[in-house]
């Protein structure tokens, strides 16, 4: 779900810097200062030691914001020139080694190395449960009965934690760790997080969770935006929940999009009706041949847990596509094979399923083109309205928000006693109820819809908004449907 943190509000700040350089024809001239600008010598440190770090962390998160990882960098003397050169140079990000999401080291701070510690809440009790109970001799105390904690031996069991009577143990996990909800991130010999990407499936809340903005899903902006300079025409497939973004009637986000340079826009809920009559004739075929019930597809971070983590569970998962993939075959029949599309959505996942899929070039989240948006000046309100020519039905906007596929498909069936579970959070006890599913084969209903994020896509990581606001913004647009 998307927070309002000052790590996400520095990242898009320099995002739309960039723009604004793209948009006047001064990138290539002017990017190598940037560092040195935003941080000046006089200028005290932000939580870092030095001003030199801070400028090293802004010039790998430029890195980063042009579609280039650190294991990209040839050699640290390159400047941030020869990144724009190579990314003018290039026809897509290279997504190829499966990593989505990636930890830029300069900017990890490594967080805490441990994860329990004694407070001075400590008063040296008699009982001593978190001693008796430590089951590797790690509990010692001071000369004043305090307790502590020898790390070298400690396993982080939490046994401590759990017996002290004053709750003087403290857990400290580490953000992204803790987010994470199939151990994708663990630390190196350094100390500094990493993401496995045969874990991981690009759920995207370790890019909120990190305090250090050390997290960043592969960037395609300037992609995009090349492809519009050199006059092609490119068509934005805008996600159902756009309703929940910018707070703006949605005809003038989308003239807002146009003026950015999209050529046209296809609303994704209209990909979404096709979704919605092969599923719903799938799952009448699964369970009239005894299937006892079959999950969604939607979502790409479930599609990966199944497939990663739950192997068990891939043979009751739909193989209906996504409405992205439906909407991205039919721009491509409507524009030419050689148009250009670009999926606008509120989540990492998305990008990983767009660049295996041959229809659509690029993903954007509406993050990034909130971030385009205020670089190249653009005022949503002052922008001409403008509405797609292909309109979808409210079952179809509704995908946007937990329950709108599960509904979808029984009025899709004319089933309206159609029983149904929905499973929306990819967490720890979320994925432990599929796992038990698939193990057992039972499952309280014939359809299991799978979201990866609290609310549904409304709330993605990459939203501009979350929580009860995304709601209510979602909503009060779909009434107008």
């Amino acid at each position: 779900m998307a927070d309002n943190n000052n790590v996400m509000f520095v990242r898009y700040k320099l995002l739309k810097k960039l723009v604004a350089m793209w948009k006047e024809d001064s990138l290539l001239d002017k990017i190598d200062s940037m560092p040195y600008k935003m941080y000046p010598r006089n200028q005290k440190p932000k939580g870092r030691c030095c001003i030199h770090k801070e400028r090293a962390v802004i010039k790998y998160k430029t890195m980063a914001m042009l579609g280039f990882t650190m294991q990209d960098e040839h050699s640290e003397m390159d400047p941030l020139s020869s990144y724009v050169q190579r990314m003018m140079q290039r026809e897509r990000v290279d997504m190829q080694d499966g990593a989505v999401l990636h930890v830029m080291d300069e900017a990890c701070s490594s967080c805490v190395k441990i994860n329990y510690e004694v407070s001075n809440l400590c008063r040296g009790c008699v009982a001593r449960p978190c001693y008796t109970n430590c089951p590797k001799d790690a509990i010692y105390y001071d000369k004043n009965d305090k307790a502590h904690i020898d790390h070298d031996k400690c396993i982080s069991c939490g046994k401590c934690h759990q017996v002290c009577p004053y709750h003087a143990i403290i857990y400290m996990p580490v953000p992204c760790e803790e987010a994470c909800p199939v151990k994708a991130i663990s630390k190196d010999e350094y100390g500094v997080e990493h993401i496995d990407p045969e874990k991981c499936i690009y759920c995207g809340k370790c890019l909120n969770a990190c305090p250090f903005g050390a997290i960043f899903d592969k960037c395609e902006v300037f992609d995009v935006l090349k492809k519009m300079r050199e006059g092609k025409k490119v068509i934005a497939m805008v996600a159902p929940a756009v309703l929940a973004q910018f707070g703006k009637p949605i005809a003038q986000v989308y003239g807002a999009m146009k003026a950015i340079g999209f050529s046209d826009i296809i609303e994704v809920a209209y990909g979404a009706e096709e979704t919605t009559r092969r599923e719903a004739e799938e799952l009448k075929e699964k369970i009239e041949e005894g299937q006892p019930f079959m999950t969604t597809s939607c979502c790409p971070a479930y599609v990966n847990l199944a497939k990663k983590h739950i192997p068990e569970i891939v043979k009751y998962v739909s193989s209906t596509g996504s409405p992205m993939h439906y909407t991205a075959i039919y721009a491509k029949e409507k524009f030419g094979e050689d148009c250009v599309t670009v999926f606008i959505a509120p989540c990492a996942s998305k990008k990983a399923e767009g660049f295996n899929d041959k229809n659509v070039d690029f993903v954007l989240t509406f993050r990034e083109i909130d971030a385009i948006m205020q670089g190249m000046g653009i005022d949503i309100e002052s922008t001409m309205p403008y509405t797609p020519e292909e309109s979808a039905c409210v079952d179809a906007h509704n995908f946007a928000k937990t329950t709108g596929v599960f509904t979808a498909v029984k009025h899709q069936l004319g089933d309206e006693g159609l029983e149904g579970v929905v499973i929306a959070d990819l967490h720890k006890k979320n994925i432990a109820i599929l796992k038990a599913y698939a193990k057992t084969g039972k499952c309280p209903g014939k359809i299991v819809e799978v979201m990866s994020c609290p609310g549904g896509c409304i709330t993605g990581p990459c939203a501009c908004s979350g929580g009860g606001e995304a709601t209510r913004r979602f909503e009060s647009e779909i009434k107008k449907k």
